[in-house]
């Protein structure tokens, strides 16, 4: 067993604290970036065009996070206390949101410039699970989205929320939606028949659904929320609807290659 005591806050300049959280989305987009710039991007008019879309990506993540958070998870409150969801500061993002705010990034900046949306958002699938391994580790640091009580002798006392021995969801989470999923999408990038755009972005959607549904079963219910129906949680369910979306969109684009 384990003992979680980390501080979320990775260092302190004067009075500003950096939390790992904010570390976990710099690292993240950073690293994704070089990727698709050095290594992933073949066309040269995207290269060319991958900064001025990164600005979207980014306002994208952080306004499709939070109102995915609000709608998704915390709708009751946010509804009676409007200002609070500008108040980023004091946490609640949604993956699932987040990955919303990506969808309408990509389609607006491709709009803007004549282009295929799905170039840049293939491009993104292939890096993202770059951005969920640091967001879960972060995740793990910071005492949240911990699992239900367990006694396997890998478990985690996580000391800032109780004394209960819990499965570390978060760390499955890096494993299965960062470096696998990771591995599993450079892996088909390679192959010809997956090449048509859209391709991998349906593949990043229908893997990912799985590892989250699979998870979320050793991952504690937000409290408020708790199960929904059916004994799912919020995330199931939303990830059954992402993976629908994304088997629908793989035999479209797959059929019409």
């Amino acid at each position: 067993m384990f003992i979680n005591n980390f501080d979320p806050v990775a260092f302190q300049i004067m009075s500003f604290e950096i939390r790992w959280y904010s570390l976990a989305y710099i690292f993240g987009i950073v690293i994704g970036w070089l990727l698709c710039k050095k290594i992933f991007i073949q066309k040269s008019d995207i290269i060319e065009k991958f900064d001025d879309f990164l600005t979207y990506l980014i306002i994208g993540i952080i306004i499709g996070g939070r109102l995915g958070y609000v709608i998704f998870y915390n709708f009751d409150y946010y509804i009676s206390n409007i200002f609070d969801i500008f108040k980023v500061w004091q946490g609640g993002m949604s993956f699932h949101g987040g990955l919303l705010g990506i969808i309408v990034a990509s389609i607006l900046f491709a709009k803007k410039n004549n282009q295929n949306p799905f170039l840049y958002m293939d491009q993104i699938a292939l890096v993202a699970p770059i951005g969920i391994f640091f967001g879960r580790i972060a995740n793990f640091i910071n005492s949240e989205l911990y699992g239900v009580p367990t006694d396997v002798s890998w478990s985690v006392t996580f000391i800032q929320i109780d004394t209960l021995s819990r499965h570390p969801s978060q760390l499955y989470e890096a494993v299965l939606e960062g470096i696998i999923l990771f591995v599993i999408l450079v892996y088909f990038r390679k192959k010809d028949y997956l090449k048509k755009p859209g391709l991998i972005s349906a593949l990043f959607l229908i893997i990912y659904s799985i590892f989250r549904f699979f998870v979320e079963y050793f991952r504690s219910p937000d409290e408020h929320l708790g199960y929904i129906v059916f004994d799912l949680s919020m995330g199931q369910i939303i990830s059954v609807v992402f993976l629908i979306i994304g088997i629908i969109l793989f035999c479209l684009k797959y059929e019409n290659k």
